[in-house]
């Protein structure tokens, strides 16, 4: 078969989307398909364009055997409502005009967010007689209307009409996580179907941090390692809150080691990634916490085997009820602890796993104490790392999440 993913963020990028889509598009390369992508020049989330990428309105380029066309973009950086929907503009007018040099395909596959990509998607899909996969992960326009990114009910319900209209022409509407099927289905999208994110297990297996922590001298350290965006989304505040107590026990009788694991250890918080928030994170947080900028994907597995616990945080809405962050799997296949600070799906899948621990969103204290505890046991935290790995090698591995790509794009029956 021919496929065609369309969708503005691709690697070198770094994030979620980027890996999952560069992850299946090889895979189905693998497995003998044709697969292009149609993206645009690197840009997320600095909005800085590399220097081999500038003073060019598009490139061609083969990627692990995938064929890329990269097409200009308005290039910001992740803030500011304006701005990025001028960024989201900018790259649905050029992938229209991109349509007549992209090869014939079978199935166009459209990331969303941002919804402008369906009408990109929808062109393209007419022109070449291909059948449409639309991605959800994320529910637009509700998630900006929760984090009050957009205020506008003019503009909202402009949105909701694109919203409904991209649903009503794809032939398969994937949902990255259960809650957002169920959500989906129960507005009427009988083609709503589950495709969760998943992870590369392999690429994670045993791989060594210990050059990590002594390049930071921090072998001492019981590390507390969040790699992902510094959004809204994340309520990351609370985790530098978190990270201030472990520092300084508020209460007056504590020991003097409170903010310690074993043996003394001192815990440390490393935020590694950027974000609209990044800046104000820094600002607040102490000693005890340590930014560092996005690392290439090739080097994820070393951060997170440098880590005693991964952190994953969401903010405390409804919306977020439904969300299972992709750093979750990586977490699970690096085989190290969850401190997961959210509630709904997420929480439930950590639980099944018996991954790591679960605290309420949005609570510095709950989550100082749990990493606390966690710091104390070793032994546990490497039962739960284990765990992690055995069930995310049965349920999320990439390997088995192609294969039933494969069929629905093949319109076999599912299970």
């Amino acid at each position: 078969m021919r496929f065609c993913f369309l969708t503005p963020y691709y690697p070198p990028e770094v994030g979620a989307p980027q890996t999952r889509i560069h992850e299946l598009a090889i895979r189905l390369v693998r497995r003998g398909h044709q697969v292009q992508v149609l993206t645009a020049l690197p840009n997320y989330p600095s909005g800085i364009i590399p220097l081999e990428y500038r003073d060019r309105a598009e490139t061609w380029q083969e990627l692990d055997g995938v064929e890329v066309y990269r097409t200009w973009i308005y290039a910001t950086p992740n803030r500011g409502f304006l701005r990025r929907i001028l960024n989201h503009l900018s790259f649905m007018a050029m992938a229209i005009l991109a349509v007549p040099r992209m090869a014939p395909c079978d199935v166009v596959y459209v990331e969303s967010p941002p919804l402008f990509d369906g009408v990109a998607g929808w062109v393209l899909a007419r022109a070449k007689g291909a059948r449409i996969f639309f991605n959800v992960a994320d529910i637009w326009p509700r998630s900006a209307v929760e984090l009050q990114m957009v205020k506008n009910r003019a503009l909202v319900g402009l949105a909701e009409v694109l919203e409904r209209w991209c649903y009503r022409t794809a032939r398969r509407v994937l949902c990255v996580t259960l809650g957002i099927e169920h959500d989906l289905r129960s507005q009427g999208v009988k083609q709503a179907v589950y495709f969760p994110n998943g992870v590369d297990t392999e690429r994670f297996a045993r791989k060594d941090g210990a050059s990590f922590r002594a390049r930071h001298s921090w072998q001492d350290r019981f590390l507390v390692v969040y790699a992902g965006t510094h959004g809204l989304s994340q309520a990351l505040e609370f985790a530098v809150r978190a990270a201030d107590l472990l520092l300084s026990p508020a209460a007056p009788d504590a020991r003097p080691d409170a903010g310690a694991g074993p043996a003394g250890r001192p815990i440390h918080f490393v935020f590694v990634g950027d974000g609209a928030q990044k800046a104000e994170l820094q600002r607040m947080a102490g000693p005890n916490v340590t930014f560092l900028d996005p690392v290439p994907r090739e080097q994820m597995p070393d951060l997170l085997a440098a880590a005693d616990a991964i952190l994953v945080s969401l903010r405390d809405l409804p919306l977020f009820r439904g969300a299972v962050p992709s750093k979750t799997y990586e977490a699970m296949a690096a085989a190290r602890p969850i401190v997961l600070a959210a509630a709904g799906e997420a929480a439930d899948l950590v639980s099944r796993a018996d991954c790591g621990v679960v605290v309420p969103p949005e609570d510095p204290e709950a989550l100082a104490g749990a990493i606390r505890e966690l710091a104390a046991a070793p032994e546990r935290a490497r039962r739960l790392g284990e765990n992690g790995r055995a069930f995310v090698r049965q349920v999320f591995d990439r390997e088995r999440l192609a294969e039933r790509f494969e069929a629905l794009a093949l319109d076999f029956p599912l299970e």
